[in-house]
Parts: structure tokens; C-alpha cells; sequence
């Protein structure tokens, strides 16, 4: 099988379940060492008190074919970030893919919810979550990557930069978050392409996560049941299809032209060639302009 990425060590911060855990399983598929991160592990779980734990997805990381290293670590945290750096640094010497996918914020935000009714605290604690972990994790991360030219960081948001421009995204704390992001792999690319590395910001489309799949009570063998009552469900992907985008992305050797510039998982798609598992190439946030948006019935023909 191939193994584009062997030799190469990526970093996905946020790994613990949805489009994390997808990506650090397709880059170890791809022959990658992946450190996986997050809160949530066998022996303690964090405040989202679901199941997946970082233990988990490294052990896919390693069935996939690469080599999947848990460390459990609190991204808020920059000693503990450092620590992880440190630890990354004198077992592999260097740093190829640094994966920014922290979240933590499905339960802090409210739709809809005008910022003067919002919940404060919530929304204060979920852009620490989403923005604060990101640059934290640049912070310590990247001094390490940029040890060996090359290297690929992946700024991990909802909504490309078109889309999230002319569209209000949930409630004022989610679009600060999400539009932050994006911002954020702007800067980093500035920062990062004179000194030979690249950074993009990267959304998968509508995502069939854990958390996904129990709030429309399917799973994912049964996931089009769901469609009776949401119909535009039918155009949303499953992780891997976003782990698969990284994969190419890192195995690209003229990854640089993508330097600073917002890309989705359906459109990297068109550009690569891979699949979702089922063989399709779901193009969601094409979808959602001219279809979803435009008040057109659910139809995914040209879209998937």
C-alpha cells in the first residue's frame, strides 16, 4: 500500500472524536506518526462526558497503518502544550503537520441568541476554547516544524472564508470563533510562507459526527434515515472525507500554493481526487449556496 507520508510526524491538537479523529486516522493511513491530543481519555473524561477518548484514536491511527501516540492534553493549558512539544521534539526531532482542531464548543452556544442575551461565560469560555488553544498551540508548535522545510499547518474551522463572509454563522461568540480561524491561517501564512512553510485554513462540509449522528438518532450505517426529516442531510460527509483533504495536503509537494487561502474538504476534493468512503465526493458548501440556501428541495445530483 502507499505510503506518502512515511517518515513524516504530524501533530493533530484536537483529535478526540468528528473531523479530529478523522484526520489524524487518514494521515496515519497515509504512513504518518500522529500525536493525537485532547481531554478526554480512558481513565477521565472532560466536561463533554461522551465516550471517545484520545486513547481510541491513536489505536486507529495505528490500525489505519501509521503510528498513533495519545497524549492527553489540555490545550488551554500552555505548559502542558509545551511539555507535549517537548516530548514530540525528543522523540521524532522534528514536526511535518500541525492539525489546529480544538474546539470543545457544542455546548457553550446558543442559535440565535442576539450577544446581549447569550450566555457570557459560555460564550467568554468558548472563544478561549476555539481561538485561545490555536495560538497557544502555534506558540510552542511551530518553532518545531519550521526545523525542516516542508512543513504544513492546518487551521481547522467551520464555513470557507467566502461563505462565512456573507452569512451570520449561529450566534455572535460561534461566527467570532469561526471567522477567527480563518483569520488566523491568513496571518500564520504570512508568518510561515518566507520561512518554508505553508498554512491554510480547512473546513470540512456538514459532518457526520459522533455528536451528529446521536442528535439525528442514526448511526452511520443507517445515517440516511435522518433524511425524512432533514433532506439536506443527504450532501453531509463523514470525518475521514476532511482526513483524506489533510493527507493530500501534506502529501503535496507543491502544498505552497495554497498558502493563506480558506479550502473545504468538497472542494480539495475536485483538485486531489479522493473519495468519502462510500466513493462519492459530497461538495457541501456548493451545495449549501445553491441549493440549501437558495430555498431549492433537497437534491444532491451534481453535488455528491
Amino acid at each position: 500500500m502507499s505510503a506518502p507520508l512515511k517518515g513524516k510526524v504530524a501533530l493533530v491538537a484536537g483529535a478526540t472524536r468528528g473531523a479530529g479523529r478523522g484526520m489524524a486516522v487518514e494521515l496515519g493511513a497515509a504512513g504518518a506518526t500522529v500525536y493525537v491530543t485532547g481531554r478526554s481519555t480512558r481513565g477521565r473524561r472532560s466536561e463533554y462526558d461522551r465516550p471517545e477518548t484520545v486513547e481510541d484514536t491513536a489505536d486507529l491511527v495505528t490500525e489505519a497503518g501509521g503510528q498513533g501516540i495519545a497524549v492527553p492534553t489540555d490545550h488551554l493549558d500552555a505548559e502542558q502544550v509545551r511539555t507535549l512539544v517537548e516530548r514530540i521534539d525528543g522523540e521524532q526531532g522534528r514536526l511535518d503537520v500541525l492539525v489546529n482542531d480544538i474546539w470543545g464548543g457544542e455546548k457553550l452556544f446558543a442559535w440565535d441568541a442576539p450577544v446581549w442575551e447569550h450566555d457570557l461565560d459560555n460564550g467568554l469560555h468558548l472563544l478561549r476554547l476555539a481561538v485561545e488553544t490555536h495560538a497557544i498551540t502555534s506558540h510552542h508548535a511551530l518553532p518545531l516544524l519550521l526545523r525542516h522545510p516542508g512543513g504544513l499547518v492546518v487551521e481547522v474551522t467551520d464555513g470557507t472564508a467566502d461563505y462565512n463572509r456573507d452569512n451570520y454563522r449561529v450566534s455572535f461568540f460561534y461566527d467570532l470563533a469561526k471567522t477567527s480561524v480563518l483569520r488566523m491561517a491568513f496571518a500564520l501564512g504570512h508568518e510561515l510562507g518566507p520561512r518554508g512553510a505553508t498554512a491554510v485554513a480547512l473546513t470540512p462540509g456538514w459532518l457526520r459526527s459522533e455528536i451528529m449522528l446521536e442528535v439525528f438518532e442514526v448511526q452511520e450505517e443507517n445515517w440516511r434515515d435522518a433524511l425524512e426529516r432533514v433532506p439536506h442531510f443527504a450532501i453531509s460527509e463523514t470525518p475521514r472525507y476532511v482526513g483524506r483533504a489533510v493527507a493530500a495536503l501534506a502529501a503535496d509537494p507543491d502544498v505552497a500554493r495554497w498558502n493563506g487561502q480558506s479550502l473545504s474538504s468538497g472542494g480539495l476534493a475536485q483538485v486531489y481526487g479522493f473519495t468519502d468512503l462510500d466513493g462519492s465526493r459530497p461538495d457541501a458548501w456548493r451545495y449549501l449556496v445553491e441549493v440549501q440556501d437558495a430555498g431549492k428541495p433537497a437534491d444532491v445530483t451534481g453535488y455528491r
